[in-house]
């Protein structure tokens, strides 16, 4: 039997069974024989997911390399070791290698969304085989078996159903379909969604109840699933706006570094300095202007935050994902699970003329009765079973109904399971009987108890709780022995209610400037409900994803841009939707919890995923998980990360001008044609002690008040701004000034020249000291902006001034880094130049706020 060509199979969904035996060459009865089985399986291949392999150990550690400013840094390295100076040549090489390792231990934390799409796989599936029923690796499945499904079973290759006995299928996590969906058999358009082909049923989602004998159309890749896998693989990862700016502020300054050199080295030159004098000068220019710190320090700063969003219930997976949230615009979040509880509840009971909540509905006879119906006329336990008939239980509960006793007292004698084509299921308990089903079909049965008025009422209360977005089911009794037509009882309406968090922290979204647009592969009604109650609009603006693919291409941008709810999406569609609000210039984050939310959940700028209810692919494709499932812990979050992101600033805003203002302290001396006050190890000593021991202090400030009421960070916003500029020009004429007063002072009073410049390195760091302080807040004074002091940075800055006096006095020390004692003079000249920065940087402020 030669196998099947797959390219007739494009929708199965649409084909006649008998149609489909024939294609795919197979025996509805008896399967596939064993010869025929392992032919297939050699032209298919297995039935699982493959997933790639990322780059090796030395590709991920030269990555970490890639960086302008580290090419420059390595030049200026291997110049300084050609002319003997091998202890600075080690502390520059150190300084790339610490940066490294700190980059690949931080990309080695991520895990492959991948490989979790390809364990929701099943391990095992009953198939039938030459007539005969075994469980067989389902890795071993291939199209044309014939597989047999119950409850609990896990669908193990994507299956078009033969035959099924009131059949009920998971498909939340491929389609965000809220509630399990029944089955048929029946043949459907060709241009039927994922969501509604009711005939089939994908790899991953798992049954809920019922059985079924099914024809497996599609393994391996060629399943739903394996599309979703080349979605993820193909939708890539978005840069983070910080990493966007630091790269082009690295290329910007790495231009400027190199012309700046070239030019110093010319003067050099001109002047008659030696070659040696020249490339000393050259080196220490460069390593002066290049925060060597700034990586490192930016990882350290980011992974501050990572701790403090874990203490709101957002673990971060990405160390960029911190800063991504101060700067993001839209949030797409999925309903179920995420602004819902993911827990079907039933929030109205209609009987008697009367409409109440469950709580409410104990001491009525009318209602009570409607609730005794939904308890006996059940399958599921309160823990256990079907989510919409564990909900019948839990609303009794609510009325005060002890469910135990119900059942005990009304044991069941016989039942007419449910079935999709009739929509309803009857039980019997002894001389009483009753039916549950969807309204229009238990109308039709009742005949007594209703009449036209009657009926038209319940109709009429039927529409308005179905246009709440809530599913309606319909209850009556019956006399078993009597054996008349039922009698009607009355109406529950359920729904997968929002958190109660949800509404608050959509507003607190709304009110920070960040836009909320749900995502959802669920009922239009549904979603507009849930969207008109956490606050999306009274009104809000609902697009299906049929009607997205009708949206012409010059149109699909802003039609999204106006939209609040998308409903019936596939996951192609949602990845779709985060890619036109990207092209818009958004920074988007997505939320969302299953299979079908991986391949968005990648693309986005950040992806978050649901820690508890999420499914692994979820999880492992996001950039960030919440433990309590909660969208209010994303305002949280969301707050955090702007704290994050501010205090990143505040870091960038410190180190950057005394970075620029040491490099043009070096080239002021050489176009002076003197001797350099700080040679290049020192600039590194002071680069990377104070970007760590001071700087870093930055990262624990506290959250500014207003954070939470300004609009997010554009990230069309350049990292090196007209007042970043204004601060450089502040900074590097204090800089300059302090240096060679510093250094020039020691000269005239005698000292030799390693003295000299020992001087002008304490200076430096005074004045950075003195800046560091007034970065606390970069727009007002810090008297004013935050009058108490702070414990970290009374620590940081009493730990720098250690390391400078083990850098002045101890001898090993003066070895390395060309240092030696100094008097008290030098120190008179910090606390000047610290008092005058101080003074000039707050005063800066003062001019530009008015």
């Amino acid at each position: 039997m030669a196998a099947p060509s797959t390219g007739a199979l494009d929708a199965p969904h649409a084909i006649p069974l008998e149609v489909l035996v024939e294609k795919l060459r197979t025996d509805p009865a008896a399967g596939l024989d064993a010869g025929e089985a392992a032919a297939r399986l050699v032209s298919h291949g297995p039935n699982q997911l493959e997933t790639a392999q990322g780059p090796g150990l030395l590709r991920r550690v030269l990555a970490q390399l890639r960086d302008p400013l580290i090419y420059v840094l390595l030049a200026a390295g291997l110049v300084t070791l050609a002319f003997g100076g091998y202890v600075d040549a080690a502390v520059i090489g150190g300084v790339v290698l610490l940066n490294a390792l700190i980059g690949y231990v931080q990309e080695s934390r991520a895990v492959h969304a991948l490989d979790a799409l390809a364990r929701l796989v099943p391990v095992e599936a009953t198939v039938v085989r030459g007539g005969r029923g075994q469980r067989v690796p389902a890795e071993e499945l291939v199209p044309g078996d014939i597989v047999e499904l119950a409850g609990g079973d896990r669908v193990p290759a994507d299956v078009r159903f033969a035959e099924l006995h009131a059949l009920e299928v998971d498909e939340s996590a491929l389609t965000g379909e809220s509630v399990p969906v029944s089955k048929t058999v029946a043949v459907l358009p060709d241009d039927t969604i994922v969501a509604d082909r009711t005939n089939t049923a994908y790899s991953g989602t798992v049954v809920t109840r019922g059985s079924a004998r099914a024809l497996v159309v599609a393994t391996g890749a060629a399943t739903q699933l394996g599309g979703i896998q080349r979605m993820v693989s193909g939708a890539g990862t978005v840069v983070t706006p910080l990493t966007r700016k630091l790269t082009g502020f690295s290329r910007q300054l790495t231009i400027g570094i190199v012309a700046v050199t070239v030019a110093a080295f010319t003067v050099g030159l001109v002047r008659g300095m030696s070659v040696a004098e020249i490339f000393t000068a050259a080196v220490a220019l460069a390593v002066g202007a290049i925060p060597e710190g700034l990586p490192a320090a930016v990882t350290i700063v980011l992974a501050i935050g990572v701790v403090r969003m874990s203490r709101r219930g957002a673990i971060v997976r990405h160390l960029p994902a911190v800063e991504t949230l101060g700067s993001t615009t839209v949030i797409c979040t999925d309903k179920t699970g995420t602004l819902t509880r993911n827990r079907m509840t039933v929030v109205a009971i209609a009987a008697g003329g009367r409409v109440a909540p469950p709580q409410d509905a104990g001491l009525d006879p009318a209602l009570r009765e409607c609730l005794i119906a939904g308890v006996l006329c059940n399958d599921a336990e309160p823990e256990e079973g079907d989510p919409t008939e564990r909900a019948l239980l839990a609303a009794a509960a609510a009325a005060g109904l002890d469910v135990s006793a119900l059942r005990a007292t009304a044991p069941r004698t016989d039942v007419v399971p449910f079935e999709p084509e009739r929509r309803l299921m009857t039980t019997v308990h002894g001389d009483r009987g009753y039916v549950k089903g969807a309204v229009e079909e238990v109308l039709a049965l009742c005949r007594e108890g209703l009449d036209t008025d009657g009926a038209d009422r319940v109709v009429r209360t039927h529409h308005e709780l179905a246009a709440r977005g809530l599913r309606v089911l319909a209850f009556a009794w019956f006399s078993s022995a009597a054996s008349p037509r039922p009698a009607f009882l009355g109406l529950q309406a359920m729904q997968d209610p929002p958190r109660p968090e949800a509404g608050e922290a959509v507003a607190a979204c709304h009110e920070a400037g960040i836009d909320v647009k749900m995502i959802t592969g669920d009922h239009p009604g549904t979603a507009r409900a849930i969207a008109s109650s956490v606050g999306l609009g009274a009104e809000p603006v609902v697009m299906t994803g049929a009607e997205l693919d009708r949206v012409a291409g010059d149109r699909f941008d802003s039609e999204v841009a106006r939209t609040q709810v998308f409903a019936r999406v596939s996951p192609g569609q949602k990845l779709r939707l985060v890619q036109a609000l990207q092209r818009r210039g958004e920074i988007v984050a997505m939320t969302g919890d299953g299979v079908n939310d991986a391949p968005a959940l990648r693309r986005a700028d950040i992806g978050v995923a649901m820690g508890r209810t999420g499914t692994d692919a979820a999880r492992q494709a996001a950039d960030m998980v919440l433990t309590d499932d909660d969208f209010a812990s994303i305002a949280a979050a969301v707050r955090e990360g702007r704290g994050v992101f501010d205090n990143l600033r505040k870091f960038i805003a410190w180190t950057l001008p005394a970075n620029i203002g040491e490099g043009v302290v070096v080239l002021t001396a050489v176009l002076l044609g003197v001797a350099l006050p700080i040679v290049p190890v020192q600039i590194l000593w002071i680069n990377m002690t104070t970007a760590v021991f001071l700087g870093l202090t930055l990262a624990f400030e506290p959250q500014e008040p207003n954070l939470m009421r300004r609009p997010p960070l554009s990230p069309r916003q350049p990292l090196f701004t007209a007042a970043l500029l204004r601060r450089v020009v502040l900074l590097s004429i204090l800089l300059v000034a302090a240096a060679f007063w510093a250094y020039r002072g020691e000269l005239a009073a005698g000292a030799a020249i390693a003295e000299a410049r020992t001087s002008a390195m304490n200076v430096f760091v005074g004045v950075q000291i003195a800046y560091l302080i007034s970065c606390r807040s970069l727009n007002r004074l810090v008297v004013l902006a935050w009058p108490r002091h702070s414990g970290i940075l009374a620590l940081g800055i009493g730990a720098t001034a250690a390391l400078q006096l083990v850098l002045t006095y101890v001898p090993v020390m003066n070895t390395l880094f060309h240092t030696a004692p100094v008097g008290a003079g030098t120190w008179f000249r910090v606390l000047v130049a610290g008092a005058v920065t101080f003074v000039a940087v707050e005063a800066d402020k003062v001019v530009w706020r008015g």
